[in-house]
């Protein structure tokens, strides 16, 4: 008995120390996680706001507005949607900066294109 008791109050720290070396990782694997979530999302954003641009500009309205409009507020400010015109269709391509949650990861910007026919 005199072992176990000693073994016990010798051994109450281990798990600690191990659940603290391991939490880095568990960190890392979840902030990566929100982040591949937060790429998807802006992917689809980017989309949306093409169609929405293509929409507009095939109206005679303003492409950059109806993409501004189209993502979420805190998407618009990095958002860009130049449009060309050929023949009797628009093209915009949108592409919307992805934000990133960790300062050094870089991802670029996420980019979609929609082409709507002109509306005469």
């Amino acid at each position: 008995m005199p072992y176990s008791v000693r073994g016990r109050a010798r051994d109450r720290g281990q798990v600690a120390i191990e659940y603290l070396g391991f939490l880095p990782i568990l960190i890392i694997v979840g902030m990566a996680v929100v982040q591949l979530g937060l790429i998807a999302y802006t992917a689809q954003q980017a989309g949306t706001a093409a169609r929405a641009g293509a929409r507009g500009a095939s109206l005679d309205r303003s492409a950059q507005a109806a993409c501004a409009a189209a993502v979420s507020g805190w998407l618009a400010d990095g958002t860009d949607c130049p449009e060309s015109r050929g023949g009797d269709e628009v093209t915009v391509t949108a592409t919307v900066e992805i934000p990133s949650i960790v300062p050094g990861w870089n991802f670029g910007p996420a980019t979609r294109t929609a082409t709507m026919p002109l509306d005469h």
